[in-house]
């Protein structure tokens, strides 16, 4: 496994929609390691083959050593619940910058192990948000566009003036 250059906010790739993965080999599993370590470094508890610069739609979570590690290829969202709850988000291509963010409470998810077996699980909680923000990235959204304006643009300001 190898850590890898993480794309730095405002990098273009980072609006970069995904492409499904077709093949379930042995570099799935590498790529797949490969963002656990590089994770880890970071450190966060989810990055995306996108933030690494591979545009394939994988991400990999570890909320906790005691959840272990979760991968997910080709995920998406199926449902939501109407109820909605505000977490403080960040991403590990925008080191040290945080802002909280509104999203729905509980999601049921369609997605596929690294092996390509298809899987569906409800998440609430934490973890519902953690794999919206993780699928919103696959998607070309970075987190900030899930802030007002004026929130982004303060953000940006205050971390573009930290010399990040």
């Amino acid at each position: 496994m190898t850590i890898r250059p993480i794309l730095r906010y405002p990098h273009p790739g980072l609006k970069t929609v995904c492409t499904p993965v077709t093949a379930f080999d042995d570099d799935l599993k590498t790529l797949a390691g490969d963002l656990l370590e590089t994770m880890w470094a970071a450190p966060g508890v989810g990055i995306t083959a996108a933030h690494i610069g591979v545009f394939k739609r994988l991400f990999v979570l570890e909320l906790s050593k005691a959840d272990g590690v979760r991968n997910y290829v080709n995920a998406e969202i199926i449902s939501s619940s109407p109820t909605l709850v505000r977490q403080t988000e960040g991403s590990v291509s925008m080191p040290g910058a945080t802002e909280d963010v509104e999203r729905p409470a509980s999601i049921r998810l369609r997605y596929q192990t690294l092996s390509g077996e298809m899987k569906e699980e409800d998440a609430d909680g934490f973890l519902a948000i953690c794999i919206q923000h993780e699928i919103d990235q696959l998607d070309g959204i970075f987190w900030l566009q899930r802030l007002s304006k004026l929130k982004r643009d303060r953000l940006v300001r205050k971390w573009e003036k930290a010399g990040r």
